[in-house]
């Protein structure tokens, strides 16, 4: 049985597919031809445009724009009123549909309040965008961005904790125990 929560003040256009135990909340907006997979939770005032792809797991804080262009993968969270471009060089007066450009959120990854993401960029798998950091470029996999624009600062766990590594290249998170290892510029978590 295919267990879907929509609030009656939000709209869902028709063609749209939502997974199974999905939850659309107060006033959002999902547009023709966006996919959302099962079991997310999309939150307050959120606009999901056509031909989104959103995987499953995904958490959508209140007031977040996701245009047309942007995929999210499983398990992503994006914060509270974060928002995504799609064109590089908008203007109200040229009609630039046929420029929109992909934006890939890879599984795992965070983008934290207030945060933008300029399109074309990929942010990497367990990725941490903080608070109002304005992505213009990828994010590595684990990489911890912060600013205006936004800067690495260093190294974030899956659990969301920071990574210290050691003089082999060895970090553990504190939460989890999991161990990472940096190698060649890049963090990848140990089997």
């Amino acid at each position: 049985m295919i267990s879907i929560q929509i609030h009656p003040t939000a709209v869902v256009d028709e063609g749209c597919q939502i997974g199974n135990g999905t939850k659309i909340w107060h006033f959002s907006h999902i547009m023709t031809k966006a996919v959302i997979g099962n079991n997310c939770n999309i939150g307050q005032n959120v606009v999901v445009s056509p031909e989104v792809v959103l995987g499953n797991n995904v958490k959508v804080q209140n007031n977040v724009s996701i245009y047309t262009g942007v995929l999210c993968e499983d398990d992503v969270f994006l914060g509270p009123s974060c928002v995504f471009t799609n064109v590089v060089n908008p203007r109200s007066f040229i009609s630039r549909k046929e420029e929109y450009k992909q934006t890939l959120v890879k599984k795992g990854a965070s983008i934290g309040a207030n945060a933008t993401i300029i399109c074309g960029c990929t942010i990497g798998e367990y990725a941490m965008i903080g608070a109002g950091a304005v992505v213009t470029k990828d994010v590595a996999p684990y990489a911890l961005i912060v600013g205006n624009p936004g800067q690495q600062i260093g190294w974030i766990s899956q659990s969301g904790y920071r990574l210290d590594f050691d003089s082999n290249g060895i970090a553990v998170c504190e939460e989890s125990g999991e161990k990472y290892r940096f190698q060649d510029g890049k963090v990848h978590r140990m089997e």
